[in-house]
C-alpha cells in the first residue's frame, strides 16, 4: 500500500478514502516530502504569503455552548459583551494605522442581535474604514437565518450589499455529525455548514475552510472531513485556502491534551495530499508557535496566515503565541522563502515582500 500511495501521489492521481487514511502509516519524513512535492506543483516559486489584519470578536455571548470553547459566555452572564461603537472604531483605526488590509470578523451566536446590527457592523468596517470584511463563519450565518426566518441567499445577499467580502471557515470543527453532536450540540450540522459555503460560493463569495482536530474525532473522521471539503470544491471552486489547527484544551469543558507537533505536521501533510483542488494551505502559528510553523512550510503549507493584531478565542485557552509583522517576515525568510504580503482573497499585494 505504501509504495502504491507514493506512486499515485508522484503521478498526481487522486487519493480515495482508504488510501487517505493509510497516509498516517507513512513515516513523517516521507509524508513531508510528498506533501512538499504537491505544494511545489501548486506554487513552483519558493514564496510564502501572509496577511496583515486583526481578529475582531464583536460579541462573546453565545448559545452554542461548545465544549471546546473558553471564550464564550451564555446570555445573561455578567462577563458577556457586545462591542460598543467607540471601541470598534478605535480598533479599526488602529488596524488601518498598522497597515492592515482587513479584519476577520467573528462572534458568538447571540440571540439579541438582528440582521440590521450585522449590516451596520459591516458597513462601518468597509464603508468608513475601507477594510476588507472576512466575516461571519457558517454557524453565525445559519443561526441568523434561523432567527430571522430568512433564506440563506437573502441573508448573504444583504451582508454582501453592506460590504461583506469573504467568509472565514470557522465552526467546521470536524464535519462529521457524530463529533459535532458531542462537542458542539447546538451548532449547525455538517450539511448546514456545507450548505452555507455552497450558497456563498454560488453568490460569488470566496471562503476559507478549517479543521479543528485532536479532540474526540478519529483519524478516519479527519479524512471524512477532508473529502467533504474536496467534494464541495469540485462543484464550486469557491474555497481559497484550508487551515487545520489543533484543539487547545486548557479552560475548556472538553479538556484533554493537545495534539503533538508531530501529529499537527502529519495532519497538515495529509490535508495537502488529500485536498488536491485547494490552492493554499495555511500554517497555524497561533497554536503551534513560530518554529513548528517554519517546519510546516516543508509539510505542504504555503501561507503563514495573519499577523493577528488582535486574537481572543485561542488566547482564552491560555495559548499566547504572538508574532509581529516584522517577526513573521523574518520567520518566513529564515526558513528560506521569499515573502509576499497578500489580501484576504490570496492575491499578492505590492507591499510587504522581500526578505528580512
Amino acid at each position: 500500500m505504501q509504495q502504491r500511495l507514493t506512486e499515485k501521489i508522484k503521478a498526481g492521481e487522486r487519493l480515495q478514502a482508504e488510501e487517505a487514511a493509510a497516509l498516517w502509516d507513512l513515516d513523517i519524513l516521507t509524508l513531508g516530502r510528498l506533501a512538499d512535492l504537491v505544494r511545489r506543483r501548486w506554487h513552483p516559486k519558493p514564496m510564502v504569503t501572509y496577511v496583515v489584519d486583526r481578529n475582531l470578536n464583536y460579541t462573546n455571548v453565545c448559545v452554542s455552548g461548545c465544549k471546546f470553547c473558553a471564550f464564550y459566555r451564555p446570555p445573561g452572564n455578567p462577563e458577556g459583551y457586545v462591542m460598543d461603537q467607540t471601541t470598534l472604531e478605535e480598533k479599526l483605526a488602529e488596524t488601518v494605522t498598522l497597515g492592515g488590509s482587513g479584519v476577520l470578523l467573528q462572534g458568538g451566536l447571540n440571540p439579541n442581535l438582528g440582521l440590521e446590527y450585522y449590516k451596520d457592523l459591516v458597513k462601518c468596517i468597509r464603508g468608513r474604514f475601507g477594510l476588507h470584511v472576512h466575516g461571519f463563519s457558517p454557524p453565525e450565518i445559519a443561526f441568523l437565518a434561523r432567527e430571522t426566518k430568512k433564506p440563506l441567499t437573502e441573508i448573504l445577499a444583504r451582508l454582501m450589499g453592506a460590504g461583506l467580502g469573504s467568509i472565514p471557515g470557522g465552526g467546521a470543527e470536524i464535519l462529521v455529525d457524530r463529533v459535532r453532536r458531542a462537542v458542539s450540540p447546538n451548532k449547525c450540522s455538517t450539511q448546514e455548514w456545507l450548505g452555507v459555503m455552497e450558497t456563498a460560493h454560488d453568490l460569488g463569495l470566496r471562503t476559507t475552510a478549517t479543521m479543528m482536530f485532536g479532540h474526540l474525532e478519529t483519524r478516519a473522521e479527519r479524512v471524512e472531513h477532508l473529502l467533504r471539503l474536496r467534494h464541495l470544491q469540485d462543484r464550486t471552486g469557491g474555497f481559497t485556502a484550508f487551515i487545520p489547527w489543533s484543539f487547545q484544551p486548557h479552560s475548556t469543558t472538553l479538556g484533554g491534551t493537545s495534539a503533538s507537533a508531530l501529529e499537527y505536521l502529519k495532519t497538515l501533510a495529509v490535508s495537502r495530499l488529500v485536498l488536491d483542488n485547494f490552492a493554499n494551505l495555511q500554517v497555524s502559528w497561533v497554536t503551534q508557535g513560530a518554529k513548528i510553523a517554519q517546519v510546516a512550510l516543508s509539510f505542504g503549507a504555503n501561507d503563514f496566515g495573519s499577523t493577528m493584531i488582535e486574537e481572543n478565542v485561542v488566547a482564552a485557552t491560555g495559548v499566547s503565541f504572538r508574532l509581529s509583522r516584522e517577526e513573521i517576515v523574518r520567520q518566513i525568510a529564515t526558513a528560506g522563502y521569499d515573502v509576499r504580503q497578500r489580501d484576504h482573497l490570496y492575491r499578492a499585494m505590492e507591499t510587504g515582500g522581500g526578505r528580512s
